[in-house]
């Protein structure tokens, strides 16, 4: 086999693989990057099945600075090209197709000339004195670094006897109509489910989806992960009582029943109550894993809990492999369900911070800060400008940060993982973090919440508002919410500049 070495090796030329590739290459880096198939996005052309991204796509927002339009353009990746590589170039649909994505990825790899090598499936990843040996084809690469980009490796498969009597969501029939006047249980509640139910609505005589726990919806946890609006059609039939259900129930066990499929199952919200159910069809939409069968065993990574996901550091590092780091939706465990980690809108953030972390860590480029006067009223202006302007901080709200360092004077550092700028900063000083966060109580209609303007009670906001905390020794000291804004213009002298002022005057120094 013939040897070639490289100080960055990135495995994948998704989304995520092509954004890293780009903030490396502009850097100057050393890196290769390893595409099994034959162009870019290989993900996106078979996913989702019924080829509707759930990604906004909102070309007019009444916006004329770019930062802020990102706030609502979830697919276009992060480059200084102008608008030729805009997503809205290629879609002005607010829920485009995925061939449209699968378009633009491979314009954003032929316009930058990033060095992708396709056609080349990697097929083992070892590590041996100190370098990774990455067997690609007929090569082996050897490289300091390794991050994978390659998103998931295929289906999560539940532990059900029987399962394999279901259809797998990826290999469930587009067509609606080859479901006409059958029974169909859906195993899986997540957007793949409903994207799935909505195409057989029309056709299918009854249709179940069925998971342990209850339907999550965007509008009320804030996560764009959860099921979204324009799947309430399949909600409204099971209220409005036209024969469809949503199933509160572990599946036990499918097996064949005449033509059928016999489902027995136990109910979860019903004092243990237990049924069989018989269908003409099941499909499988338990969502996706990592499969970490490519790793050597001194290499391989530790999962986080449940299995799916490689568990990582706050600084996108694996947890247990020291120079392996993961890219994409791969990189989404520390912030779980909550932020946008495992979306191209939040992703490619985090790929910037962790280019910024690559070059501090292996070519000595020290990570970009901004200065700002250890005063109230300067480091007012500079937070409030942050919350106002960053798409970043909007995006990946709750998981991404700017810190501020008080050292003599301030040291200002941009859209970092709030739990690594404690953990880097926090070693005695004072350092301030400034995140957006959504108001977190439970709530018995999100559409009808009581609100209270009153800039004392700001920790009361259920809307996307500012927060900032002082931290010393990695304790957190104190926090100051801000007013939540209708148009999130975070910038009323009285709501918003002088509690922010206040709040920072009690622990800066003088």
């Amino acid at each position: 086999m013939d040897d070639e070495r490289h100080r960055y090796v990135i495995i994948g030329a998704g989304p995520a693989g092509l954004q890293l590739s780009y903030f490396l290459q502009r850097a100057g880096a050393d890196y290769l990057t390893l595409e099994r198939e034959h162009a870019p996005g290989g993900f996106f052309r078979r996913y989702p099945r019924h080829r509707r991204l759930i990604s906004l796509n909102k070309v007019n927002s009444g916006e004329k600075e770019r930062e802020i339009q990102l706030r609502w353009d979830w697919n276009s990746l992060l480059c200084d090209d102008g608008p030729d590589l805009r997503f809205d170039a290629y879609s002005r649909e607010y829920f485009p197709h995925a061939d449209d994505l699968v378009r633009y990825l491979g314009d954003f790899h032929a316009l930058h000339g990033l060095n992708v090598r396709f056609d080349t499936p990697v097929t083992r990843v070892g590590k041996r004195d100190g370098l990774f040996e990455v067997h690609a084809g007929d090569r082996v690469v050897r490289a300091e670094c390794v991050i994978v980009a390659s998103g998931w490796s295929g289906p999560y498969v539940p532990d059900i006897p029987g399962i394999e009597l279901a259809t797998g969501y990826e290999d469930v029939p587009t067509a609606g109509e080859e479901f006409t006047g059958r029974r169909v249980l859906i195993i899986g509640k997540g957007n793949a489910a409903f994207e799935t139910a909505m195409a057989l609505l029309p056709h299918a005589s009854v249709i179940h989806l069925a998971s342990p726990s209850p339907v999550r919806l965007a509008w009320t946890t804030k996560h764009p992960g959860h099921v979204r609006g324009q799947y309430g059609a399949l909600l409204d039939s099971y209220w409005f009582k036209t024969l469809h259900a949503v199933l509160e129930c572990t599946v036990d066990k499918l097996e064949r029943h005449g033509e059928g499929v016999r489902a027995s199952i136990t109910y979860t919200l019903a004092d243990g109550e237990r049924a069989e159910l018989d269908y003409d069809a099941v499909v499988r939409c338990t969502g996706f894993v990592m499969d970490t069968g490519l790793f050597a065993e001194e290499c391989r990574p530790q999962m986080a809990p449940g299995g799916r996901l490689p568990a990582i550091r706050p600084d996108f590092r694996s947890a247990n492999v020291d120079g392996l780091y993961f890219a994409g939706t791969l990189m989404q465990a520390r912030d779980f369900k909550r932020a946008s980690s495992a979306f191209v809108d939040g992703f490619r953030y985090n790929l910037r911070v962790l280019a910024a972390l690559l070059g501090e860590r292996y070519d000595g480029v020290p990570l970009p800060e901004g200065a700002v006067p250890a005063e109230a009223e300067a480091l007012t202006r500079s937070m409030l400008a942050r919350v106002n302007h960053s798409s970043a901080l909007w995006t990946q709200f709750e998981y991404l940060c700017d810190a501020y360092v008080v050292d003599g004077g301030v040291r200002h550092y941009r859209d970092l993982p709030e739990d690594y700028a404690v953990e880097r900063f926090g070693g005695g000083g004072l350092t301030f973090t400034v995140t957006l966060r959504w108001g977190r109580r439970d709530y018995a209609d999100v559409f009808a919440i009581r609100r209270h303007p009153e800039p004392e009670r700001a920790e009361e906001c259920a809307f996307l508002h500012p927060v900032v905390r002082a931290w010393r020794g990695g304790e957190l000291l104190a926090e100051r919410h801000l007013l939540e804004d209708l148009q999130a213009r975070w910038d009323d002298p009285a709501r918003h500049a002088e509690p922010l002022r206040a709040f920072l005057a009690r622990w800066l120094p003088g």
